[in-house]
């Protein structure tokens, strides 16, 4: 699907990191977007900076009216055929607690409802749209969601997480397959150690450490990298119902 002017894409998480990255790369290629995050901060200074060219809308992902909201401006700005979906949460939690306790129940469901449902809820309500349109060389559309390496070997203390992240990469290859008769493809990124607004609340020795534990390149990803990675997927017609880890070849280790 060949991006161009006059396309317009949706990125949830579209405010900071990996999304933010990703609607600056998606302008650069000429389309309009739609910003979707919690932060209306950083949401309005985007929309600032590319007057006419971003949308931001305040929505909780997994809320669906909210998002049915900010799939609607989309349309409204016109020719709908690009989802990048990145928002999510974490947080640390254990079966057994230091202090005994079980792990928090509301915690986990809380994680798995953002990271988890609302991939769901936001690429049932795209889908819907993109089926909408007139293929163009034969689709009509693509969208790339975000899982994780820790959908593959999460770390103590990241069963919420990894068990969201694993729901994502089982969701690809159905959805694709769902949405294929559509001509829509749907793939996944799992990125591994990303220098995102998470890892930047570290201290900077902690950064280097996890860094350096990455085999090739040696260092945190950058944003853009998985913009461009995102970008491909969009671009590449034969890319389809598949997770392609993007982590510099590291395998994480349990703690």
């Amino acid at each position: 699907m060949k991006l161009q002017q006059g396309m317009t894409a949706l990125v949830t998480g579209g405010a900071s990191g990996l999304g933010e990255a990703s609607v600056h790369a998606l302008l650069e290629r000429g389309l309009n977007v739609v910003a979707v995050d919690l932060n209306d901060e950083r949401g309005q200074a985007l929309e600032q900076q590319y007057p006419g060219r971003v949308r931001y809308v305040k929505a909780d992902v997994s809320d669906a009216e909210q998002m049915a909201q900010a799939i609607a401006t989309a349309e409204d700005f016109g020719n709908f055929r690009a989802l990048v979906h990145c928002a999510g949460i974490g947080g640390p939690l254990r079966l057994i607690e230091k202090d005994g306790s079980p792990g928090s129940l509301d915690k986990y469901v809380n994680i798995l409802r953002v990271n988890l449902i609302g991939t769901f809820n936001v690429l049932r309500l795209a889908a819907v749209s993109m089926a909408k349109n007139e293929p163009i060389a034969g689709e009509r559309g693509a969208c790339v969601l975000t899982a994780s390496v820790a959908g593959y070997e999460g770390q103590i203390g990241q069963i919420p997480y990894a068990s969201s992240k694993a729901g994502v990469i089982g969701m690809t290859i159905v959805a694709a397959r769902d949405l294929a008769s559509k001509f829509i493809r749907v793939c996944t990124i799992a990125p591994g150690l990303f220098d995102t607004p998470i890892l930047a609340k570290l201290p900077e020795n902690v950064r280097q450490s996890l860094g350096a534990s990455v085999p090739h390149p040696a260092r945190l990803g950058h944003p853009n990298e998985y913009a461009l990675t995102a970008l491909h997927i969009l671009e590449n017609p034969m890319l389809n119902g598949e997770t392609i880890r993007l982590d510099g070849a590291i395998r994480m280790q349990p703690r």
